[in-house]
């Protein structure tokens, strides 16, 4: 079994904003040519996390605005009084989602259903270049 690892970018001005990695997901898939096994995907930060949805502007609105209603920019987080950066939900909202999402790997693609992509969730309160890492093991 032989492990392959990809390092992938995308910018993002943060907020909350989505972004759809599944083409990047299955190039990576591609490239490493394994027929049968799994794919990490991770993204480094505390700010940030991954899931799969449907994205389409209906589902993505519902996402942003689930977040809001579980962990609002405007509740006093200590994280804020401590630091003064602006992002303690960003912290609440990225540790909820998760940094990592595997998919199985069958027949040379991953298992996702039709409407179903791997999406990046980036929650911070700026824009930045987000890094994250897929490896694909089979």
């Amino acid at each position: 079994m032989r492990a392959h690892h990809f390092n992938r970018t995308v910018t993002s001005r943060g907020d909350g904003q989505i972004h759809d990695l599944t083409a990047e997901v299955l190039a990576c898939v591609a490239e490493a040519g394994v027929r049968d096994g799994l794919c990490t995907v991770f993204v480094p930060g505390s700010t940030a996390g991954l899931t799969t949805i449907e994205h389409e502007p209906g589902v993505v609105h519902d996402l942003v605005a689930c977040f809001d209603r579980l962990a609002p920019e405007s509740l006093d987080y200590a994280h804020e009084r401590a630091w003064h950066d602006g992002n303690g939900h960003s912290h609440v909202r990225a540790a909820l989602l998760g940094p990592s999402l595997t998919v199985p790997v069958q027949a040379g693609a991953p298992l996702l259903g039709t409407w179903q992509q791997i999406v990046l969730v980036d929650f911070d309160n700026k824009p930045r270049s987000r890094r994250y890492a897929v490896t694909v093991i089979g």
